[in-house]
């Protein structure tokens, strides 16, 4: 990746905020954040801080309440659906604690499928990313038969798959022991050190030590920065 002087994600004043019943509730309030390229960042906080939340709108999964996000410099609310979709899918990768793997297709179908969505399958870059992950030796298994951790390498490779210049995870290590979690800890630290920007939302402390910039949060708001 060429260094760039633009960040990979850009958000001022950003605010989340949803009816609950008869109240509204804020999940995000006016956030300001820039991730850089080639930074590693973790997002902390206890349980309904705002964690995932952030981490979606900065992936433009969801849009905000007010504030503006710009995604590799293309600020999204001047972007259709079907334009932020194609943005999400070029330019980013996402991890879920859930793993997301399609149970009918193979280890090597699911990493290819958003390349072949992108309308670009490449399936040398398929097997490069499964000896990467270290889980080729099970590119034509289905995800019943393998491991928790097995199915995160999985699940980290396609995220890969299409090349992206920001790899979003949320809580990659949630469902996994903790020798297992140590590896996925590994993976996601060499492919930061490959120029890859890495932003985790965890409550896996070692994780969250590993990254460059821990962002905490609290009731939607950030009230550190280290």
């Amino acid at each position: 990746m060429q260094p760039s002087d633009q960040p990979v994600v850009q958000a001022n004043k950003l605010v989340k905020s949803y009816p609950r019943g008869s109240e509204i509730v804020h999940a995000v309030v006016d956030i300001d954040v820039e991730i850089q390229q080639g930074e590693y960042v973790a997002i902390v906080g206890a349980s309904g801080s705002g964690k995932t939340t952030l981490l979606q709108l900065l992936g433009g999964m969801d849009r905000p309440t007010s504030g503006t996000i710009s995604i590799a410099g293309k600020e999204i609310s001047k972007l259709s659906d079907r334009e932020l979709t194609r943005l999400r899918r070029e330019q980013l990768g996402f991890v879920f604690q859930h793993f997301g793997l399609l149970s009918t297709l193979t280890v090597a179908e699911n990493v290819a499928l958003p390349a072949i969505l992108n309308h670009k399958p490449n399936h040398s870059r398929v097997d490069e990313l499964l000896e990467r992950t270290g889980i080729i030796h099970r590119r034509n298994h289905r995800p019943s038969e393998l491991s928790g951790g097995e199915m995160q390498r999985v699940a980290i490779a396609r995220a890969l798959i299409n090349e992206p210049k920001l790899l979003l995870a949320d809580e990659p290590t949630g469902n996994l022991d903790s020798a297992t979690s140590e590896r996925i800890l590994e993976l996601i630290g060499e492919l930061n050190k490959d120029g890859l920007t890495i932003v985790v939302v965890t409550h896996n402390e070692k994780l969250a030590q590993c990254a460059h910039r821990i962002i905490q949060l609290s009731d939607g708001r950030i009230v550190n920065t280290a």
